[in-house]
């Protein structure tokens, strides 16, 4: 009887440390919701470089404002979904949703993320458009593995995954939109799925 209380008391100092030290409430279903968001701009995407291909977009300025205007969307919407999901799991959890170890994830996940958008930009600048969406992939890859620590292990198989399409992506020059929609939707579905299964059902 007391080898059972022992093994008990063990148990519950174990999950109070690792709720201490990682932020456990993501959400499975907002990166679902992600990469639906994803396909959905990949698919929007498409059709705008065909309008430009078919001439009916003229400018090539005007396309690559519509393909930022198209990511930005996509990504406002899933950070909101995210945080929304995150939210009430959290609360279901009884966990707080900002302290600090989500501080330090998301610090983590920044500075990757900006870098790699800054890095972008200046490759749209530069004109070396065929290597956005690999570099985006990389940068996006190595984000999730730097914030991996602060969250939950699935996190950075999820890293890994996109920098290893990105890299190969690197090589398939011209394939690039394909590569961004199985990256940020494929993945992001299968991973989310996965997560909602193993941690929320």
């Amino acid at each position: 009887m007391q080898e059972t209380d022992y093994l008990q008391d063990i148990s519950e100092i174990r999950s109070m440390m690792e709720r201490s030290s990682r932020f456990i409430s993501l959400s499975g279903l907002s990166g679902v919701m992600a990469g639906i968001y994803a396909l959905v701009g990949a698919g929007l995407a498409h059709w705008c470089i065909s309008l430009y291909r078919a001439g009916e977009i003229d400018s090539y300025r005007t396309v690559v404002g519509y393909l930022f205007l198209i990511a930005g969307v996509v990504l406002l919407l899933a950070i909101g979904t995210g945080i929304w999901l995150t939210t009430r799991r959290a609360r279901e959890q009884g966990q707080k949703i900002w302290d600090a170890t989500a501080r330090r994830l998301v610090i983590h996940l920044i500075i990757p993320l900006a870098v790699g958008g800054i890095f972008a930009l200046i490759l749209v600048g530069q004109g070396y458009t065929g290597i956005v969406a690999p570099s985006m992939l990389i940068f996006y890859g190595l984000a999730l593995i730097n914030a991996s620590k602060y969250t939950l292990t699935d996190i950075m198989y999820l890293g890994l995954a996109e920098v290893a399409l990105g890299l190969l992506a690197t090589i398939v020059i011209g394939y690039g939109l394909l590569f961004w929609a199985i990256g940020f939707g494929g993945l992001h579905i299968v991973y989310g799925a996965s997560m909602y299964y193993k941690y929320e059902r």
